[in-house]
């Protein structure tokens, strides 16, 4: 639920990049997102995914200054980014101890204690968007871009897979290293074990409620 004691109406925040907008919207300052600590003190990101084309979205990418590795360039290639309806969710982020999960656990079973928390998976195009729109994710303590394990500072889009093969990529994650934010995809098995420091961004169950001002 979103907290709405400090701030009476949800404020907007728009962000262009040469014409080509990315909307969030928030009832807190943004930087409380990314807090690291007790999730129950973070607070739900609005975020609208599916309002541009595929190159409209790489170009915004390019003009933030997002870099892509090749995994990332493959699922922007992918055809689930040709035809995608504009929808509005919320982001939350939960770490795998945080679902209850203390000796870590595999991504299918992640996804199933997630929905169990009421946490569902995010649209698979939310990853793009979600790094356009977290401007203020923290560096992260190392510049190590791959090592067969989630990288230190990095969130991953929890997102169901877009085919059953494991040499396609499986989803997006969001890191900043030396300043420099970065979009990359990733491979993994469904038996690879993700540690219970492993940090996810999931979509809330929808719900019906009044539509943010400014939208």
């Amino acid at each position: 639920m979103i907290h709405r004691a400090s701030m009476q109406c949800t404020s907007a925040h728009e962000r262009a990049t040469s014409g080509i907008t990315v909307r969030c919207s928030r009832v807190i300052h943004r930087a409380d997102w990314t807090f690291m600590g007790d999730p129950a003190s973070a607070e739900p990101l609005l975020l609208h995914v599916g309002e541009l084309t595929r190159s409209d979205l790489k170009r915004a990418l390019a003009l933030a200054g997002v870099r892509l590795n090749a995994h990332a360039e493959t699922l922007l290639e992918d055809a689930v980014f040709e035809r995608t309806e504009a929808e509005t969710v919320e982001i939350v982020q939960r770490t795998v101890g945080e679902l209850g999960l203390t000796r870590g656990a595999a991504l299918p079973r992640i996804l199933a204690t997630a929905r169990e928390h009421g946490l569902l998976p995010c649209p698979p195009v939310a990853g793009p968007y979600l790094r356009l729109a977290m401007s203020d994710q923290t560096t992260s303590p190392d510049s190590v871009l791959s090592n067969g394990r989630a990288p230190t500072g990095s969130v991953t889009i929890a997102s169901e897979p877009l085919r059953v093969d494991d040499d396609y990529p499986k989803g997006f994650y969001l890191r900043v290293v030396d300043g420099q934010p970065w979009l990359r995809g990733y491979r993994c098995g469904d038996d690879h074990l993700w540690s219970p420091d492993d940090r996810f961004a999931f979509r809330l169950r929808p719900r019906t409620c009044a539509a943010p001002a400014g939208i």
